[in-house]
């Protein structure tokens, strides 16, 4: 009676544990699709990811700690269904983890030029903007100077980039690398030099706009960049990262 009884509190549980894990998973997707779609807030998708993360740890470490109950009393069954549980339960662990080092690993700004004396302004892209909640000015607490040095000690290996191009093939040339990373362009001139595109993350749909400056130099032409987070203080090192990708693509 005994082991009858032991063998049904244990399914129970690893049949708990699973859903738990289960749910952890939904909640890491329902969060920035349903933001994405228009279905939620951002605070509220932000809130389930939160509980995506929490949720999958606790049933990790419950799965644990039950998987070893299991393999003293012999469950098979329930063994499986608790090592499925600890699988599933770590996909938002391992999905979210990079991710949240990495925000504590760069300040939270979101504006980031190569020029950061004269950043590149933006034309195209501003009506796209009317209703994002980040502005186009460059600042950090009230001064260009805050952001400026903020930015170049975070990423100071961030600098223009030359060419011995012209300023319309340097142009044209930027617009097909960003194309080749994914970005939609919306304006490119050849004339003045300016070329602006927006990148649009996979699950939040989050709007990064980025401009290209180039200007004539003796030697060809010189590109300075900026790009600028539509929504969030921090975005987690993206808009540098495009940058540098941008260079080493160019």
């Amino acid at each position: 009676m005994k082991d009858t009884t032991n063998q049904t509190e244990s399914k129970w549980w690893s049949k708990l544990l699973l859903v738990g894990a289960g749910i952890s998973v939904f909640l890491l997707l329902v969060g920035p699709l349903g933001y994405k779609f228009g279905g939620a807030p951002l605070p509220a998708s932000l809130i389930s990811l939160l509980v995506a993360l929490v949720s999958a740890a606790l049933v990790l470490v419950a799965s644990l700690v039950m998987l070893i109950v299991a393999a003293k009393n012999h469950l098979l069954a329930e063994r499986n269904q608790l090592l499925v549980a600890i699988v599933v339960s770590l996909i938002p662990i391992v999905l979210m983890a990079p991710q949240l080092i990495k925000a504590n690993s760069v300040p939270p700004i979101h504006d980031i030029s190569t020029d950061t004396s004269e950043p590149p302004m933006f034309f195209a892209v501003v009506p796209l903007r009317k209703d994002a909640p980040n502005s186009l000015k460059y600042e950090l607490d009230g001064t260009k100077e805050n952001l400026a040095k903020t930015q170049r000690a975070a990423y100071p290996d961030l600098a223009p980039l030359t060419t011995a191009m012209t300023v319309a093939d340097a142009a044209a040339r930027a617009e097909a690398v960003l194309v080749d990373m994914g970005l939609e362009v919306i304006s490119v001139n050849k004339v003045t030099g300016i070329v602006e595109a927006t990148a649009t993350t996979f699950w939040f749909g989050f709007k990064d706009d980025l401009v290209v400056r180039i200007r004539k130099t003796e030697a060809g032409a010189k590109l300075d960049l900026r790009s600028v987070s539509r929504v969030g203080q921090s975005d987690i090192g993206a808009n540098a990262a495009r940058i540098q990708t941008f260079i080493a693509n160019f």
